[in-house]
């Protein structure tokens, strides 16, 4: 066995070990498991232990996973807010970009591994968990199809007031969806800088922009 996964293990054998004569209790393990899950692995590259770390929301929604039950409303409402709070919104007020370039984006599941280069575009990933256009024989459905986003919410020009509603809330979901579902899986991608400014500035237009193959 590798040396390094070995004493790895320790501190959860130990725990084994001891549940002979009494149970570890649940923050024991998760200790433990933290301690594992930290020593076993190594950084590499812009892969850093820092993607270990949790927040309130990793830790509450995943003790409700654990649990087989959903997170109670109270704590769930505080995890919205706090994570509202997190929201920056376009530094210019303007929020479509290139839909063009917002479609590469959203088509491309490049980036973040530990072969990238700090600095270098990173792809949105988006067909992995929802459809984005008629036109796409395979996607993910994960999260809920995406065509006609802009089109089955009304929005005939995403530049107008009468947009704005849509238009707030869907830069918000794509900042960080957890202002809005306290446990979603969906990546954010504006808080965890995944995408820039300008990066979401184009996938909103894909969403948004009439002349996008997302609203035809």
């Amino acid at each position: 066995m590798n040396k390094t996964l070995m004493f790895a293990l320790l501190p959860v054998a130990a725990l084994v070990i001891s549940g002979c004569t009494s149970s570890p209790s649940p923050a024991d393990m998760d200790k433990a498991t933290a301690e594992l899950l930290k020593s076993s692995f190594q950084e590499r590259g812009i892969a850093k232990l820092d993607r270990l770390a949790q927040d309130d929301a990793n830790r509450e929604c995943a003790a409700a996973d654990v649990a087989g039950k959903p997170i109670d409303e109270k704590t769930a409402k505080a995890i919205e807010a706090a994570n509202m709070k997190t929201v920056k919104w376009p530094t210019d007020g303007k929020f479509i970009g290139d839909w063009k370039e917002g479609e590469k984006i959203a088509q491309s599941g490049r980036g973040l591994t530990w072969t990238d280069k700090a600095g270098d575009a990173n792809g949105g990933n988006c067909y992995n968990c929802h459809q984005i256009s008629k036109e796409e024989i395979s996607f993910g459905t994960l999260g809920p199809s995406l065509y006609n986003y802009g089109k089955l919410r009304g929005v005939t020009d995403p530049n107008a007031a009468s947009g704005k509603p849509i238009v707030e809330y869907t830069w918000g979901k794509l900042w960080n969806s957890r202002a809005y579902n306290a446990c979603s899986q969906m990546p954010r991608v504006g808080h965890m800088a995944i995408l820039n400014e300008k990066q979401l500035k184009d996938v909103m237009a894909l969403l948004l922009d009439p002349a996008s193959p997302v609203n035809k």
